[in-house]
């Protein structure tokens, strides 16, 4: 496996958001986290990325003891996560937002004076678009001048072109239209298929069923099931979700 949590427990002062939960993902592979509000979905995905310290459990990244103490550390081991909000600079161009913290200086005295090396940052921003199928139609601008599904692809594609491991996804086509969320999906699939592994956070169904090699239900801080959506349906996965079915496992 590429990422096995074991045992994670996450403690607010009485209430214990994670109970010794688990969770697996391997290369290459789309894993959906589900679960009702309070599950602890994003208190795992929050400890998994680094921007919270479990109280308890393991986590392993190929088989070895991983410490993502912070969301620094995570980005070293090749972890990235696209929020809801997705943190985008909404006056830079798409250059800008790929390459935002981790801007290229020019060469020699121009670099060490702070000059951005803008043209090789614009060819790699290019480059790594057209691998990934996203089209925006020419030169927009400004990303605040882009639709919600052109943005949402600009984040995805800031966090795979840092992305060597692991891609978290938290709600990634949330107040999309139709045709946007075909593309955004369409997007994680491209993303899939590099060999990065993908955990997407999602309350859509049907994009869960559309995109996920498997579902890992999770209640009261628990996993509590593991589906395939080939052999699962929606009912029973919202059986999971409220305990009225429990233990079922991935095929």
């Amino acid at each position: 496996m590429l990422l096995t949590a074991t045992g994670i427990v996450k403690r607010y002062g009485g209430v214990e958001a994670l109970r010794g939960a688990d969770f697996d993902l391997d290369a290459g592979e789309i894993v959906a986290l589900v679960g009702d509000n309070g599950a602890g979905k994003s208190t795992l995905v929050k400890v998994l990325s680094g921007f919270t310290q479990p109280d308890a459990g393991q986590i392993l990244l190929h088989g070895e003891p991983a410490t993502v103490g912070s969301p620094q550390a995570a980005h070293a081991l090749g972890i990235e996560t696209v929020y809801q909000d997705l943190a985008l600079a909404p006056d830079l161009d798409e250059s800008g937002n790929i390459f935002l913290g981790r801007e290229r200086l020019r060469g020699g005295l121009l670099g060490r004076l702070g000059v951005l090396d803008n043209q090789s940052m614009r060819a790699d921003t290019r480059a790594a678009l057209t691998r990934l199928g996203i089209d925006l139609g020419g030169d927009r601008g400004a990303v605040a001048n882009l639709s919600g599904g052109q943005r949402q692809s600009i984040a995805v594609a800031r966090a795979a072109n840092w992305a060597r491991e692991v891609l978290f996804l938290d709600e990634p086509t949330a107040a999309l239209g139709v045709v946007q969320t075909a593309k955004v999906l369409e997007l994680i699939r491209r993303v899939r298929d590099t060999g990065i592994g993908i955990v997407l956070v999602s309350h859509s169904m049907p994009d869960v069923f559309a995109v996920a090699d498997r579902i890992q239900v999770m209640r009261l801080g628990q996993r509590v099931a593991q589906l395939r959506p080939s052999s699962t349906s929606m009912e029973e996965i919202v059986g999971a979700m409220t305990g009225a079915v429990q233990g079922a496992t991935a095929a």
